[in-house]
């Protein structure tokens, strides 16, 4: 069996993180590691995007303080 590329599925984005840099992959088809997250934070600040696991959990850290 073929997959043909119009079924496939699509290769995650790749970021650097807004704070530190890092690279990493989001997959905008909702399964994203940042979902998996329990941390609910609020919308990043201007001209800010995504954040690598690491800074997003010293972020929600900070945030419950």
């Amino acid at each position: 069996m073929t997959i043909s590329k119009e079924s496939a599925l699509p290769e995650p984005r790749r970021l650097g993180c807004s704070r530190c840099g890092t690279e990493f992959g989001c997959d905008l088809s909702g399964n994203c590691w940042c979902a998996e997250e329990t941390a609910k934070l609020p919308m990043p600040v201007k001209g800010e995007d995504c954040l690598c696991r690491e800074c997003l959990r010293k972020a929600a850290s900070a945030a419950a303080r």
